[in-house]
């Protein structure tokens, strides 16, 4: 009987334990463990099914070169984790151009992701144990760990590099203001070459234009306007070079609205249509040609990649790079 006892007494204090370490975030409840993410394929066109944390290793090691500091990549992982985890807990995208699919490969509609043979392809046999090894240990380092602002999940931005500029107010690029994505100063960009220059010929970037303009005004998000012109641009006619001025900067100084042969448009449709590095641009006419100087690399809103490996070379943790890169927000063990 006093065995059987001992035995009952034992079973309820191994529950009170898990309680316990499930409640102070020292055990992942079960249903955490098996999470899948349903990753759309674009190479082989199908849906696959991984584990969160699996997910991550593949994210971190596409979108960040695995060379970056252990505390970048831990500040990667953790945006990566809180990108798809609202995604999923929102229900996926409205629209989903991959029905099944909580996300795809593709860095432009969501976040990259690279297989451990894509890994090797890239890195070479011997660099992948080492940047393989590395990878896991900031994504296992910050397991479970999320950004949130007022208690909710945040959606947690980046580019490769603000160019040393300092990142940008969500509203200035997409038109919606975000209480956690401000603009801030980036003192480490460690972008090795921010300014990068494109050459167009005056045929290729009429042929660009025209495209352009027809885009544009079949776009219902973009309401261009015309002004008045002193004399009017024939894109028909390969020989003349289309007039160009900014109208407007954003509070970092980039360009925010542009006058294109007497359309005004987003600087961000001209980056997207030209493709751009980034709107941080400049505009000059060498001969029958347009050069075209950029610095930094994507929207320039929210971590800033390059400006996290500087932050990290300078003693920062991920924590000090997340909280600096996103106002307001807190880390969250789920």
């Amino acid at each position: 009987m006093r065995r059987l006892v001992s035995l009952v007494f034992l079973i309820f204090l191994f529950g009170l334990s898990l309680i316990y370490l499930k409640k102070h975030g020292i055990l992942i409840p079960e249903q955490k463990e098996l999470l899948q993410v349903k990753l759309y394929r674009h190479k082989t066109d199908e849906i696959i099914s991984l584990p969160l944390e699996e997910y991550i290793n593949g994210v971190v090691a596409a979108e960040m070169p695995a060379e970056f500091p252990e505390e970048a990549l831990k500040a990667q992982a953790v945006a990566a984790r809180t990108y798809i985890l609202k995604r999923i807990k929102a229900g996926g995208l409205a629209n989903n151009i991959h029905p099944g699919a909580d996300i795809c490969d593709d860095y432009r509609h969501g976040q990259a992701w690279a297989s451990p043979q894509e890994m090797r392809n890239r890195w070479g046999l011997i660099n992948y144990y080492r940047y393989h090894q590395k990878i896991k240990r900031a994504v296992e380092s910050t397991r479970g760990v999320v950004l949130t602002y007022q208690g909710q999940l945040i959606d947690p931005v980046y580019h490769s590099s603000c160019g040393g500029r300092g990142t940008e107010n969500a509203a200035e690029v997409w038109q919606d203001e975000i209480p956690y994505l401000k603009r801030v100063s980036c003192p480490y960009c460690a972008d090795p070459a921010p300014v990068q220059t494109v050459s167009l010929k005056t045929a290729e970037l009429n042929y660009l234009l025209k495209t352009m303009s027809a885009t544009v005004m079949n776009n219902e998000n973009i309401q261009p306007q015309h002004l008045p012109a002193k004399e009017s641009v024939n894109l028909q006619k390969e020989k003349i070079l289309p007039s160009f001025a900014v109208l407007t900067y954003t509070t970092s100084g980039r360009p925010k609205l542009v006058c294109l042969n007497n359309q005004v448009i987003l600087a961000t449709t001209m980056r997207d249509l030209l493709g751009l590095r980034s709107t941080d641009f400049t505009w000059e006419t060498v001969g029958n040609k347009v050069k075209i100087n950029t610095r930094g690399y994507g929207h320039a809103v929210g971590m800033c990649q390059y400006g996290a490996k500087g932050m990290a070379l300078h003693g920062w943790n991920f924590a000090q790079i997340l909280t600096h890169y996103y106002t307001g927000v807190e880390l969250t063990k789920l």
